[in-house]
Parts: structure tokens; sequence; C-alpha cells
């Protein structure tokens, strides 16, 4: 009898060793590598004969005919958003989320819909879940039932089979961890064994224009498990946010060829499923009777949607050597350039002050457009004076205290118009050429210039 062979492998970027090692040399991440049982190389020698049997055409790109990306609405707003207008003929769409989150929830939901609007043909493929425990589901959820067909398999030649046979318009495979392919030896959810299921259903999906779904576990560092080439084989890639405790949920389109990418949906879990919610700056906004210190409301910009959303701050004497810098939302280098900013433009001291900065609602903001309102929140709770509650601030700060412009400034006047704010501070680069309904605008060049605001 042969002897078995074992080798290591990273289940981040899916390098290879002889013997375990602590820190990947590629990609750097630590205890990351799994024992995985080599491979017969018939298999492959097979498979690559064939492949060198078929002779690829060469074609020049001026001679391909260019057709029109016909996008299928699902009748959810919230998801046609993220997916970038609806379903793509021929597209894969890797959808990763804590456990429990809503991502089953989610696509019966879709799959109801689209049956309805477009009687179109689909394939539920469950790996986990028994038919009945679908079905239970889609009953407590109240949707139609008739026209939505289940598969319950996770072994791969079959599920391609079925597929092949029956050929429906759209295929969800929950989840791609749960799928095994015969040529392979590795167990289910392995690295190797994620990698070649989800390059096989890629390829069917491709030849035979059908819209795939695909349903990706989560570490426990919130990433989707198995290798990071999993993410750049699919066309879109979708994160389910949201704390277990709150019923709101968030989906992030971290990767998308036919949209924009950090496009957000925004739902409401419900004992009916997942609820669109249509007023989203609303949910981030926890408006105050009253004006109070370290509270200031900044336009941030998610995909193609302008978002309301509160920043706090809270500066307090430290007992410390090393004062404490605790932010929640935002990058923690970042706050530690606008202090030293803030410090050098305007004699503001706060190196014996903790600092902590928060994003109310959960949302993680990443671009410099906060720059102004988390000074401003820092400067009120450090001073104890409170800003207009109708006031509101986005602008980028430079490191010569300069205030610089951001993109799309117009669309964040409109919408904090709509939501009652009377007043704006912007660079002067965003002053709009007209009035915007009855939004007074106050434009600053220097850092120093937000001082007449207390």
């Amino acid at each position: 009898m042969a002897k078995v062979k074992y080798y290591y492998q990273c289940n981040v970027c899916g390098a290879a060793t002889s013997k375990w090692v602590g820190q990947c040399a590629e990609c750097q991440s630590w205890n990351t590598f799994q024992e995985v049982l080599q491979e017969k190389h018939s298999a492959n020698a097979n498979r690559f004969r064939q492949h060198l049997s078929v002779k690829s055409k060469v074609v020049s790109l001026a001679d391909i005919e260019h057709e029109e990306t016909i996008k299928t609405q699902t009748g959810i707003k919230e998801w046609d958003r993220v997916l970038g207008g609806g379903l793509v003929k021929g597209s894969v769409t890797l959808i990763g989320g804590d456990p429990g989150i809503g991502k089953s929830t989610i696509l019966l939901q879709m799959l109801a819909s689209l049956q309805i609007r477009a009687s179109m043909q689909s394939l539920y493929v469950t790996g986990e879940e028994s038919a009945e425990q679908v079905g239970l589901r889609g009953k407590r959820l109240g949707i139609p039932l008739d026209g939505l067909r289940i598969l319950t398999e996770n072994h791969l030649e079959k599920i391609v089979e079925a597929i092949t046979r029956e050929k429906p318009s759209l295929v969800i495979i929950d989840s791609i961890q749960t799928i095994y392919s015969d040529l392979l030896q590795s167990a289910p959810g392995a690295v190797a064994q994620v990698r070649e299921c989800a390059a096989q259903l890629v390829r069917l999906a491709k030849q035979t224009d059908i819209a795939m779904v695909l349903v990706g576990h989560v570490t426990k560092e919130g990433a989707l498990a198995g290798p990071r080439v999993l993410e750049h084989m699919v066309d879109t890639v979708l994160y389910f946010e949201g704390d277990s405790s709150s019923r709101f949920r968030v989906v992030r389109a971290i990767k998308n060829r036919f949209g924009a990418v950090n496009e957000l949906g925004l739902f409401a879990m419900t004992d009916k499923g997942l609820k669109e919610v249509n007023n989203p700056s609303a949910m981030f906004l926890s408006r105050h009777e009253e004006d109070i210190s370290g509270s200031i409301v900044m336009v941030t910009r998610e995909g193609t949607r302008p978002l309301l959303v509160e920043v706090q701050a809270l500066v307090d004497q430290s007992s410390l050597a090393n004062p404490r810098r605790v932010v929640l939302g935002l990058e923690q280098n970042r706050l530690s350039m606008l202090l030293a900013v803030m410090h050098r433009h305007l004699g503001a001291v706060t190196h014996n002050q903790d600092v902590y900065v928060n994003v109310v609602g959960g949302v993680k903001i990443s671009e410099t457009a906060a720059d102004i309102a988390i000074l401003m929140a820092i400067l009120s709770s450090l001073k104890d004076k409170p800003l207009d509650r109708h006031l509101l601030a986005f602008g980028e700060v430079g490191l010569s205290g300069e205030i610089r412009p951001v993109q799309n400034g117009i669309e964040r006047l409109k919408e904090a118009e709509k939501h009652g704010f009377t007043d704006a501070i912007i660079p002067v680069s965003n002053a709009p050429s007209q009035s915007i309904g009855q939004l007074q605008t106050h434009t600053i060049k220097q850092l120093s210039e937000i001082l007449q605001f207390f």
C-alpha cells in the first residue's frame, strides 16, 4: 500500500509547504496553515491532457460584439442596489456573514420575489439543511413556495448533473464549504475542496449563462473562510454586517464588476424576514432634544448613496502615562494625525486626556470627509461647549491645517437639507453655486476658522 502523504497549505492565500509554519511567507498571516492530504496525480493528469486536446482561439478585441448588460431586478430595492441593479446572466455572487445573520432568509425572499415578478426558474441547493427545514423557514416567512425547487446534495458532480438537466436561470449554493468533489481526497471545507468546487461552479455558470449565488462561511475574524482566491474568482462579493443583538442588518458590496464598490443595503430583521429600510439616514441619527457637547452630524458617502451619521467624542482627564485613544468606526492612525494637527494649528492640548471617538450605529467610515466632524466633536467635548444640533460638517483636513474639498459635495448638502438641517460647515471648493432650500452653508479655508462656531 502506498504511503499517505500530507502537506500544509495556507487557508488565506493557498501557499503550500512541506511542514507546518507559524507565519505564511507569502501573505504574512499567522496560524493559517492546515494539514492537507496530497492528491493523486492521475486525475489531474487526465484533465491536463483533455485541456491540451482543445485548441484555444485568439480573437481581436475590436471584433467582439459588445451587448448591453441586462440586469434582472429582484424586486427588493436594497438588494438590487448592492448587486448593481439586479442579477446578471452568467454572474457569480459570493455572500458571506456570521451564522444566523440572515443569509438564507434573504435568499429565500429573493427567490420568491423573482418567481412572482419574472417567473424565473431557480434551484436552491442546500448542503447544510434538509428540505423540510427550508420549507418550514419559507412558511414562517410567509412567502409563496409554489415554483421554488430545492436540492439537498453536497456532492459536486451530482449538483452539476442536476443543474445541467434542469437548466435553471438562477442557482443558489448554500454553502460552498459543504460541497465536495470526487477528484479530491480532502474533506469538505478544506482549502483544496473549496477552491476546486468553486472553480467548477464558476466555469459552469459562465458556460451556461446561469446566475449563481454562493454562500460562504466566515472565520472568527469576520473574513470569508477558505483561500482569498475564492473572492477573485467571482464577480460580486457581498458581506452581511450587523450585531446579533440589533435588528438592523447591513449588506456591503466589497467587490462588484457590475456596480459600485462599497455600496450599502440596509435591512431590518422581523418575524417575517428582512424588510428594507427606506430612510437609512434616520437609522443612524439619534436627534437630541437639546444641544449636547461632543456630538455633531456629518454626511458620508457609501457607494452611490449619501448617508447622515452622528460622530460622538468624549475627552476626559487621564491618569495613565499613555492616555487612551479609542476609536469605533474610524481609523486609529487617522485620529492620531488629527490630534497632532489640532494641537499644532489650534493649540488644543490632549496629551494628558483620554480621547474616545464613536460613529453611532456601527457604521465604518474610511473616507477623509469625516475629518472636520471629528475635530469639532473633540473640541466640543474638550471645551464642554455644545454645538447646534441642526449643524453638520464635512471636509478633509491637511497636515498644514488647510481644508480640502471632498467628492459629491452637492449631493451631501441635498441629503442634509432633506432631513431638516439648517447650517453646514464645508470646504470653500464645495460651496454650491445656488442655494439649497433653507440650508445655509459656511465655507472655511483653514482649520482655525472652526473656532468661530464655539
